[in-house]
């Protein structure tokens, strides 16, 4: 399994960018940077989650993601001989010192069961990050417009009746809504 991480001194280049866009939750030790999702198709029945987390403290794991959908996991795109493949993982680990992305390609949320509700762009999804040390962190992920279709991954890695969303990064001020999703 390949690890992404980025040492804290790339923080000021990586996401310097995107300080304007972005909005940031937790303890100073731990920073959960702009939480998102993208639109997602009328008819999925799933969308990715991603942020950053910048880990100042100890080393740490994100081991469970709560928010209100019929399943909540977190998943990992792993590559073999040239074939990526959408892999469910029981965590993520936070090295001390270091910046840790879920991102489109890589480690990422996925919200199971939209039901015919999809994620449009402005809208709010409350969710609660659960780490082994830090405990719990409640997070709004932003839902976002896509930069473009050549971005767009979706179905990547995975069967294309769910229609997973692994695209770029966008961003938008429409109207903010809450999504609810529950059973």
């Amino acid at each position: 399994m390949i690890k992404k991480v980025l040492p804290l001194s790339s923080l000021v280049i990586g996401l310097s960018a995107s300080t304007a866009l972005s909005h940031e939750y937790g303890p100073p030790t731990l920073r959960i940077i702009h939480p998102m999702s993208f639109e997602t198709a009328a008819t999925a029945q799933a969308a990715a989650g991603y942020f950053a987390v910048i880990n100042r403290g100890e080393d740490d794991r994100l081991i469970e993601v709560r928010a209100d959908f019929p399943r909540v996991m977190l998943h990992n795109i792993e590559e073999t001989d040239g074939v990526a493949k959408m892999i469910h993982v029981d965590g993520v680990d936070i090295p001390a010192g270091e910046v840790t992305p879920l991102q489109p390609g890589g480690y990422h949320v996925m919200f199971m069961g939209l039901n015919g509700d999809p994620f449009e762009v402005g809208e709010e999804i409350p969710a609660t990050l659960v780490f082994e040390n830090a405990g719990e962190i409640d997070v709004i992920f932003n839902v976002e417009a896509r930069k473009s279709d050549a971005e767009d991954h979706s179905n990547h890695g995975s069967d294309a009746a769910t229609n997973e969303d692994h695209s770029g990064h966008g961003s938008s001020d429409a109207n903010k809504k809450k999504h609810n999703h529950g059973d």
